[in-house]
């Protein structure tokens, strides 16, 4: 067999193979066999790019960055639904149909709370996918949807032209498992799986997308060149063969049972991987459709009937506070049980106490539970009518209640957040800071490695960390003795970092590694910068009064102290090693962008930092520079809008 057979082979292969695992879930190999074939076709298509084609499985990983979407005008409108939120609209709709149409059929379906998308295919190939946009113009997000495991690449049905439309969703299990993600590495959490699928489907890197795991429900044929259908349920039928992942639990319905089909699709809701927030009733006929037509708006033939919230009262036993991985205090409202949308709800969020002083919520208060967006059961409203005689207002701890430090207000003046260096509740985020590459950049030590550590009581402050053997790693899950021998290299090789590596390392609130650079610059001890006062410290141009106190906060507290006396006498480097060359960029900020030829843009920043100047992320007023390599984008547009200097490669090195 050739290599194009073989490779054409392995295609083919591979996404029946995807189309079992992420349309049917009926897989018929290992996970390891099927990343045996990806990388077989990886390696043949590394050695003959040329046979690369759109339908390949390895195209599906994301390519490069985009600086902007483009413009896409739909060939058939993405219209909106009338929403309508009772039984009696519903019966309205039915009686205005009937007057032009008294035989006509339903369908109801669940309405997947996502983001509305429209994927065109010709010849049977995937050449376009984009955004809803305002139902006339969308965005491009092509390269985003390719992603997406559960859209084919291609069809078995070579129509000259397709146009299908879907939700694209973030499945509840998938968000909630990013969301643990990103607690434990002190990134804000994501509010809810729509809006974490329509961020993740507008992100201009198509990598971060293809991270999320989003899915899709098709529910309607847009356009269909070389065939026609009669009804919608026979489109979707259709659309079921060419592999698309039509959406479930669609029935079929007389007039009579449509307000019983909404219903039990209500009571069913919490049963599906996706959010609804409504179910869809629309005529099965499409020629019905044709006669009733559309207004400026939206279509005659299709309503959106929406749920509205459940609420139910409940007594408020107590109030828990949490400490988050981030270190900030959660309340927790402890509930006598109450069945809401399909579980039973014992605890509910009391947000911050801003919340609690608002509605004045009190223990032993009768309160309105809801469920937010269908997932967070929370508190809407307090009867105060039921209020028991003797209840007081409720303030949240001063101290920490896992390690009895203070207690401090985040700089927005909602969050409370306890400042102990060394809180068991914090543990584990504060190690992956610690080992993180901007930080002590320990190689081998990711969030499932100290998850593990941490577990097993093996590790408890990042002083731990040079006490491992590696027979303390080898023994965990997935690790071997090499993985374990090598991580411990890396341990021992990070005592010799930088001292700016280590005050980033510590985790202060608001000191990242480029402040610390600048804290690491002028001290160069890290004894000089525990001796500092808050005046010494706001007299550094990038240390204003806000942060002088966190950073002030956090040397004086006594778990701070100890974690750093233990990083000393484990050997960590403590001075500062980087040489200063002179002060030719004092005073000035940078920003680079594009593709940099003779060197990286970390190794390009490390200069203009040598040389007392500083980087940023984005151009402001306040930007010197603008250093601009091959395919710059949006941050050149902002410089030459500012009138900000740009310099090319050759320029920025005859600076230096």
């Amino acid at each position: 067999m050739n290599y194009k057979e073989e490779m054409r082979r392995l295609r083919e292969e591979l996404n029946g193979h995807g189309y079992r695992y992420y349309v049917e879930d009926a897989p018929i190999i290992s996970d390891f066999e099927y990343d045996r074939l990806l990388r077989r076709l990886e390696d043949l298509e590394g050695q003959h790019p040329e046979e690369i084609t759109p339908d390949s499985p390895t195209q599906r990983v994301g390519g490069a960055p985009l600086s902007e979407f483009a413009p896409v005008e739909h060939p058939v409108a993405l219209e909106s639904l009338q929403d309508v939120f009772d039984g009696g609209e519903v019966r309205e709709f039915l009686a205005r149909v009937s007057e032009t149409l008294p035989n006509a059929a339903y369908s109801v379906e669940p309405k997947v709370d996502g983001l509305s998308v429209a994927l065109e295919y010709r010849d049977g190939v995937l050449v376009r996918g984009a955004t809803r946009g305002d139902g006339r113009i969308g965005e491009d997000v092509t390269e985003n949807l390719r992603t997406i495991r559960s859209i084919p690449m291609t069809l078995p049905d070579k129509l000259p032209r397709l146009i299908v439309r879907g939700e694209v969703y973030m499945s509840r299990q998938v968000f909630e498992e990013i969301n643990a993600r990103r607690e434990i590495e002190g990134k804000p959490l994501m509010a809810n799986p729509r809006n974490a699928a329509a961020g993740s489907l507008r992100q201009l890197d198509p990598k971060v997308a293809a991270q999320r795991r989003l899915d899709i429900a098709v529910f309607n044929l847009q356009l269909a060149e070389g065939r026609d259908f009669s009804t919608h349920t026979e489109a979707m039928d259709y659309l079921a063969t060419q592999r698309f992942k039509v959406i479930p639990h669609t029935r079929l319905c007389a007039p009579k049972d449509i307000l019983a089909q909404i219903e039990h699709l209500g009571e069913e809701r919490m049963k599906f991987p996706f959010d609804i927030d409504g179910a869809v009733v629309k005529l099965d006929h499409l020629a019905d459709r044709a006669v009733l037509g559309s207004t400026a708006k939206c279509p005659r033939w299709a309503i959106a009937y929406k749920y509205p919230p459940e609420k139910k009262p409940s007594v408020l036993k107590n109030i828990v506070v949490q400490v988050g991985r981030t270190g900030v205090l959660t309340p927790k409202a402890e509930l006598e049980p109450v069945r809401l949308a399909g579980t039973t709800v014992t605890y509910a969020t009391l947000h911050n106490q801003d919340f609690i002083t608002e509605k004045d919520i009190r223990i032993g208060d009768t309160v309105i539970v809801q469920k937010a967006g269908e997932i967070i059961p929370e508190i809407v409203e307090v009867l105060r009518d039921k209020r028991p005689d003797g209840t007081v207002p409720y303030h949240l701890p001063d101290r920490c209640p896992e390690c009895g430090a203070p207690v401090v207000r985040d700089e927005d003046g909602v969050a409370l957040r306890c400042s102990g260096a060394e809180c068991p509740a914090q543990r584990l985020r504060n190690l992956t800071h610690f080992a993180s590459r901007n930080a002590m950049d320990i190689d081998g030590l990711g969030p499932a490695v100290l998850r593990q550590l941490v577990e097993n009581d093996l590790v408890k402050t990042a002083a731990d960390l040079y006490t491992l053997r590696a027979e303390d790693i080898a023994g965990l899950d997935r690790m071997g003795d090499k993985s374990a021998q090598n991580a411990v290299n890396a341990i021992a090789a990070s005592r010799k970092n930088d001292l700016w590596r280590l005050i980033n390392a510590l985790g202060i609130r608001q000191v990242g590694d480029k402040l610390a650079k600048v804290l690491a610059s002028h001290f160069r001890t890290l004894d000089a910068l525990m001796a500092s006062s808050e005046q010494e410290l706001t007299e550094i141009n990038d240390v204003g009064p806000v942060t002088a106190q966190f950073i002030r906060r956090w040397l004086d507290q006594p778990q701070s102290r100890d974690l750093i006396a233990k990083l000393k006498a484990a050997g960590v480097n403590t001075n500062c090693k980087e040489e200063i060359l002179d002060s030719t960029f004092s005073g000035m900020t940078f920003v680079l962008t594009g593709t940099l030829e003779k060197f990286t843009r970390d190794e390009a920043g490390a200069m203009i930092e040598q040389r007392g100047g500083k980087t940023a992320g984005s151009v402001s007023k306040k930007t010197a520079y603008v250093v601009a390599g091959e395919n710059a984008g949006s941050k050149l547009r902002k410089a030459q809008e500012l009138g900000i200097p740009i310099l090319t490669e050759d320029a920025f090195l005859q600076m230096l």
